[in-house]
């Protein structure tokens, strides 16, 4: 019986311990270390129409490192397609149960489904009508497909680029100004060799914002 009661505290010890150390120090050490070596990027990267997030007061338009969609305005640079729609969803959607609450993700779906290759379709198509200039085989495949969160921020430059003429046209900006927006909004490889080169279409739309006197 002692023999028992002696594992006994001796795993309570241990669990009050590991409680402690895992469940509070160890979280509490990590929330202040990026708190003081990295606070914007630890409160969500967040940006304002004036660039990144400072202070309390400065208004927030989106994250960095969130995307949104902008597919219904042709003056603006629009992202990738979303498994969950960019996790924007009305009154109406969850009135009627279309809203699941999904807060990423993407849509898992195979190559071989015929739902994946009909939104493929959809996507092309909904491309082509607000850029008659470009051919189906030239579109970039990251503007047709859906990432893993489902909620990327960035786009290749190739993709930025196939779409400056019709913003162009839309917004009256000249097509060297676009270009100078993307350029300016294109951050290289991380590390120099990880990856590859992304524009972030959210700041990329706040400067054409800008340019049209929006903000």
């Amino acid at each position: 019986m002692k023999s028992f009661l002696k594992y006994v505290k001796s795993a309570v010890i241990l669990t009050v311990l590991m409680l402690i150390v895992c469940g509070l120090a160890y979280p509490a050490a990590l929330t202040g270390l990026g708190q003081a070596i990295f606070p914007h990027q630890a409160n969500g990267s967040l940006v304002t129409a004036e660039g990144e997030k400072t202070t309390d007061s400065d208004k927030a338009v989106g994250s960095a490192i969130v995307g949104q969609d902008f597919s219904d305005d042709a003056r603006y640079f629009q992202g990738r397609v979303s498994g969950v729609n960019y996790n924007v969803y009305t009154e109406g959607d969850k009135a009627d149960g279309s809203y699941t609450g999904p807060g990423s993700g993407g849509s898992n779906l195979a190559p071989s489904n015929e739902e994946l290759k009909k939104r493929v379709d959809d996507a092309v198509e909904q491309f082509l009508e607000k850029h008659p200039d470009v051919k189906e085989g030239e579109i970039p495949a990251d503007l047709l497909t859906a990432s893993g969160s489902g909620m990327d921020p960035d786009i290749t430059p190739q993709s930025a680029k196939i779409q400056i003429p019709a913003i162009s046209e839309a917004t009256g900006l000249s097509e060297r100004e676009l270009e100078d927006i993307v350029n300016r909004n294109t951050a290289g490889k991380t590390l120099g060799i990880f990856g590859h080169e992304r524009v972030n279409v959210l700041k990329c739309n706040l400067e054409v914002a800008k340019a049209l006197g929006e903000i």
